[in-house]
């Protein structure tokens, strides 16, 4: 607990609105999670390890899988499963690097030092599970807990979730459509009214402590003034700790993208196996049951019936909700869970 884990928060920001048909594609078929492949890259570095004989220093900070090569052997393992957990994330062919490997905990830098042997594991993707999977020098495998921090060093096999995030913003654009900016009914000469968050905090959602920090996103969306759907990705990359206060000042709702002036806000939570296609897909899916029937709509029910029923037990994960904000909704807003808060404010964006 304290830290929100490498995963990605997303916060989902929805006016009333339709994402065209077909602009969406179906995510291509995957047999096995970004789980089930970092945990076979946990296996292979062990084995590695065991074959060795060296004990690598490592940082808690996230470092490239091929830091524990010691012999240069598994560049071959390691290409293929980022090809495999690129897929998995439905992110273009090629697009990054995303494996790395991670202290489990601070506090085992002192045992790596003194030499203890390390064990090597994936980042479990179930936050009810008690119990994960790790690997001793040579492959064996063992169990630990997800809330006890062993004493021994654990080396965790993670994914860059910012770059994974990033280019899976690109992805939801892609899918559905967004816009650059235009004039519409509620923007007058000379600049437009937007949403600002001033303040934002999001409660305690007690990690096992192999996860590590999170990421967090918006996606803001509604009926163009040509009663076409927009949707505009923002990312929240200084969300990290859970409990605390963040001040970012930072634009959440562009009001000149909309229709109405009435806004949703869906926060929701990725441990890393969110495949960013399925996901523009299932959004586009819930929207096009909205018609713009001249008033507004609200659409968390429908955007949270859209997700598939997989992505309740890890990826991604609903945190909390906030209905109808508009251009004149202001102060601190908690979410309908009890989970979030914000503070918010008009700001009237100038031209230049």
């Amino acid at each position: 607990m304290g830290k929100l884990r490498h995963g990605v928060v997303a916060v989902v920001v929805l006016a009333s609105g339709v994402v065209a048909a077909g602009a969406a594609q179906a995510a291509p078929a995957r047999p096995d999670g970004v789980g089930r492949i970092t945990d076979r890259v946990a296996h292979a570095l062990a084995v590695e390890l065991g074959e060795s004989g060296a004990r690598p220093a490592l940082g808690t900070a996230a470092a490239d899988p091929r830091v524990l090569d010691r012999r240069g052997r598994l560049a071959p393992t390691l290409a293929a499963a980022n090809a495999d957990v690129v897929t998995a994330k439905g992110l273009p062919a090629g697009s990054a690097d995303l494996l790395r490997v991670r202290l489990g905990d601070a506090g085992m830098a002192v045992a790596l030092r003194d030499g203890v042997a390390p064990l090597v594991a994936a980042a479990p993707n179930d936050d009810e599970a008690t119990r994960f999977t790790a690997y001793e020098p040579g492959g064996r495998a063992v169990t630990l807990s997800t809330v006890e921090v062993p004493s021994r060093p654990v080396f965790v096999v993670d994914i860059d979730v910012p770059t994974a995030t990033r280019l899976g913003l690109d992805v939801l654009r892609r899918a559905t459509g967004t816009r650059s900016i235009q004039s519409g009914p509620i923007k007058a000469a000379g600049g437009y009214w937007a949403t600002q968050v001033t303040r934002v905090r999001v409660g305690d959602n007690q990690e096992p402590w192999p996860k590590g920090s999170s990421e967090i996103f918006t996606l803001a969306g509604g009926f163009g003034p040509d009663g076409k759907a927009t949707v505009d990705p923002v990312q929240m990359p200084y969300l990290d700790d859970e409990n605390r206060d963040y001040h970012p000042n930072q634009l959440l709702v562009h009001w000149n993208h909309y229709r109405y002036n009435a806004a949703d806000v869906v926060m929701m939570e990725d441990d890393g196996d969110t495949n960013y296609s399925a996901l523009a897909t299932a959004l586009a899916t819930a929207l096009l049951t909205i018609v713009d029937g001249g008033a507004y709509t609200p659409l968390v029910t429908a955007i949270l019936n859209a997700m598939p029923a997989s992505w309740w037990v890890d990826d991604p994960d609903y945190v909390e909700s906030w209905y109808t904000l508009t251009t004149q909704t202001s102060g601190t807003i908690t979410g309908a869970r009890g989970t979030g808060v914000m503070d918010v404010r008009p700001y009237w964006v100038e031209e230049l």
